[in-house]
């Protein structure tokens, strides 16, 4: 059985291509984390530069492990994120497979979805000499308080009052505006292309989201990522219309929780479809749909912020998965144990107390193929197929 591939892929790579490109012609850049209001630097016309995305695109070319060893070799231990030594790795080879990340003016770490990447920043910084802004985000074990907006809200025009310090630039409201309507549109068509798993046969696998996420990640606020959202979501319908499944003779329909095996895409995405096995939903990209909010200004922003999936409590997670598994009628969950990502990886096995839907727990690393093991990932995988059948 085969896995069909959509042909917008082709695509986004060209847009990422000259997203990358434009960020060595840009002014002004700021290395920025994944889960950070990208939107402010986008309305004062900075480039933000995804350390994350660019460690996503070395493990996607298998060379996670070898950067990740020019910067064990400067001391970082390998239980550090992958992501991270494989940046660094990059600065300290003085290469990267996409030939590395434009020069930073300035640092926007946010710790809403992870707190390596205080530290991480914190070394670049020394690097690039270079001032780094940390965004401090409350973590919300239960309910969302109107005392934690209001803290992220105080920041984000802190944040503000920094960038416009160091760039020199005024921070316009109005484009601001502008930006986070084009940040909810893209979102918005972004949620709507996921939740197309939801029909049967499904015309999506979660392979394709975690292969197109890189615009709604990088280039959300963009025009880019609009036009590339509606032309995917075209792709989807059309496949819908036409009754075309993403894998042939769907049989079971997966979850998946946790960042993606970089590394081993292809090799699970075929892995699955050759036993008739469709992953319809995840965790990972459907956390950016959370993105969606009335309010068109920073409060709202704030708050879009603050309740990021992986900013929440392992109870709310528990209901999300359950969320999941219901509208995409789900008949289990592949649970990706990450060396590297300890925020997504803790609490896995008490989630799984939690859910309602049967689930597997295979262990490796999002980066680093020398934690992967395909032997023991093959057999646990087996059985769960096999227990569900």
């Amino acid at each position: 059985m085969t896995l069909r591939k959509l042909q917008v892929t082709k695509r986004m790579k060209q847009i990422m291509a000259g997203y990358y490109l434009m960020g060595h012609q840009a002014e002004d850049v700021a290395w920025v984390t994944s889960g950070a209001p990208v939107e402010i630097l986008y309305s004062m016309d900075v480039y933000p530069a995804y350390p994350e995305n660019h460690g996503a695109l070395i493990g996607a070319t298998k060379m996670g492990s070898h950067f990740s060893e020019f910067a064990e070799r400067r001391g970082y231990s390998r239980d550090l994120c992958s992501y991270a030594r494989s940046d660094l790795g990059c600065i300290f080879a003085n290469r990267s497979p996409i030939g590395g990340l434009p020069k930073p003016k300035f640092l926007f770490a946010c710790n809403n979805i992870c707190n390596t990447v205080v530290k991480w920043y914190e070394v670049v910084s020394k690097i690039f000499k270079v001032p780094v802004f940390v965004l401090d985000v409350p973590f919300v074990r239960k309910d969302l308080k109107e005392s934690y907006i209001n803290y992220v809200e105080d920041q984000i025009y802190e944040f503000i009052q920094f960038t416009e310090k160091i760039t020199q630039k005024k921070f316009s409201d109005e484009n601001f505006r502008k930006t986070l309507k084009k940040s909810l549109k893209a979102v918005r068509l972004y949620s709507e292309i996921l939740k197309m798993g939801k029909h049967k046969p499904s015309p999506i696998t979660c392979f394709d989201a975690f292969i197109n996420m890189a615009p709604i990640v990088c280039l959300r606020g963009t025009d880019y990522a609009i036009s590339f959202y509606k032309e995917m979501r075209d792709e989807v319908l059309n496949r819908i219309k036409n009754n075309e499944a993403a894998v042939e003779d769907e049989k079971l329909r997966l979850l998946w929780d946790n960042i993606p095996i970089w590394y081993r895409l292809g090799w699970l995405a075929d892995f699955f479809a050759s036993r008739n096995v469709c992953l319809v939903a995840d965790t990972y990209t459907n956390a950016w749909t959370s993105f969606l909010t009335r309010r068109k200004d920073v409060r709202g922003l704030a708050e879009i912020y603050t309740v990021i999936y992986l900013n929440i409590g392992i109870e709310r997670m528990a209901e999300f998965i359950n969320k999941l598994s219901e509208e995409y009628d789900a008949d289990g969950i592949v649970m990706h144990s990450n060396r590297s990502c300890k925020r997504y990886s803790f609490g896995q096995y008490e989630i799984q107390k939690m859910i309602k839907i049967p689930s597997v727990v295979i262990d490796a690393d999002m980066t680093d193929q020398r934690s992967f093991s395909e032997a023991q990932v093959e057999t646990r995988l087996e059985a769960f197929l096999e227990m569900l059948t």
